[in-house]
């Protein structure tokens, strides 16, 4: 099975399932589904951040702050979280992510929309990101981080869930 042939939920403005379709098929038509994305940081309290690689069919080549992805039909966001930080991370045994907040992410066309789930995990373990998604990753400070924000270019729903967490207070130099 492609990734593209993976079933999610279809919800609706209140994150309620009202049906499931094929990930390529709720990427074509825009329909709403849910994601999680994990803010993973070191034992110094550092971010993982990644480059996307070019095959993803969301975002390719892109520069994300987040681990995560979409969250399968029947899955909780719990479940997928941590599902989705070991895959991306390539490591076993994380703690399970410590939710922060829920948001709808609408895209600056309209034309995709997603429940996102955000989420924080302590990463001690040395990483091995999966090749398939990883093009280049590192542990960032967060003054690096803020440099490097105007530099690269991002994913948009990743930089609309870390202004919201700037914003909470939850990803200040000090928070672990």
């Amino acid at each position: 099975m492609t990734p593209a042939d993976e079933i999610l939920d279809i919800v609706d403005e209140y994150d309620e399932v009202v049906g499931q379709a094929p990930r390529g098929e709720v990427y074509a038509r825009g329909l709403r589904h849910r994601c999680v994305f994990v803010l993973a940081r070191d034992g110094e309290g550092r971010y993982f951040v990644h480059r996307r690689t070019p095959v993803k069919l969301v975002f390719p080549s892109l520069y994300d702050m987040f681990v995560g992805g979409v969250v399968g039909a029947g899955e909780s966001y719990d479940d997928a979280a941590l599902r989705e930080a070991e895959e991306e991370l390539g490591v076993s045994g994380l703690p399970r992510p410590v939710p922060l907040f829920k948001f709808l992410y609408e895209s600056g066309d309209g034309v995709q929309t997603w429940w996102s789930y955000v989420y924080e995990v302590r990463c001690d373990l040395p990483v091995s990101p999966q090749v398939e998604e990883v093009a280049w990753h590192g542990f960032l400070t967060r003054e690096e981080l803020d440099q490097r924000l105007g530099e690269w270019e991002w994913v948009p729903d990743g930089l609309a869930a870390w202004e919201r967490l700037r914003a909470s207070g939850a990803a200040g130099p000090g928070r672990r």
